[in-house]
């Protein structure tokens, strides 16, 4: 697990609104979490690019930011697979775009950390996420340290299963379809540019 501030510094007797804003300010994001910001701005190595920030988006993302503090998991391209691989074992109920969001990740993260990926999504098929819950007040007041021991995440490692090997198998070529489609999707105009040049 690579391990936020959040984990490292203690936070189990904070409310999670509470190690939210560490952790936002820890992550350099914006007060807020930047919620209301039109764009996503995003840099994969030297490439940046932006994503509208869609409704949808947001509804996902206000629990992610939570799953992050929850399970330790960082911001970095490491960080964004194991907890996309996390949220897929885990389910992510009705919320689209975080299915979506998550799939794009774990492609990545296949290409980049494969071994912490699949610990991740093993920690997922025995642990519970938030995204059943309802986003309001009394769960930020919840304390961290008492949401992690209720969903799970208190416990110590269990050893993969040869079915929990299956299940990642098949999340993970359907993450790759969806990683690969994205990239074409993403680099289309830029290859259609150069072919009107020559």
């Amino acid at each position: 697990m690579t391990a936020t501030g959040s984990a490292a510094r203690g936070d189990e007797g904070l409310t999670l609104r509470e190690a939210r804003e560490r952790y936002f300010a820890g992550s350099g994001f914006p007060p807020g979490g930047g919620y209301d910001a039109h764009w996503v701005k995003v840099q994969l190595g030297p490439i940046p690019f932006a994503f509208p920030n869609t409704a949808a988006r947001v509804r996902a993302v206000r629990f992610h930011d939570l799953h992050h503090v929850v399970t330790g998991y960082a911001t970095d391209l490491v960080g964004e697979a194991e907890i996309a691989a996390w949220e897929i074992a885990t389910g992510s109920a009705d919320f689209g775009a975080a299915w979506l969001l998550n799939l794009q990740a774990l492609g990545l993260g296949l290409l980049r950390a494969p071994g912490a990926s699949f610990r991740a999504f093993v920690r997922g098929r025995r642990t519970r996420n938030l995204y059943r819950r309802r986003f309001d007040d009394a769960l930020l007041a919840a304390r961290v340290g008492e949401l992690r021991a209720e969903l799970g995440l208190a416990a110590a490692p269990a050893p993969a299963t040869q079915a929990d090997r299956i299940a990642f198998a098949a999340w993970s070529a359907a993450a790759l379809l969806v990683f690969a489609a994205t990239a074409v999707l993403l680099t289309a105009p830029l290859w259609l540019g150069v072919r009107a040049l020559l």
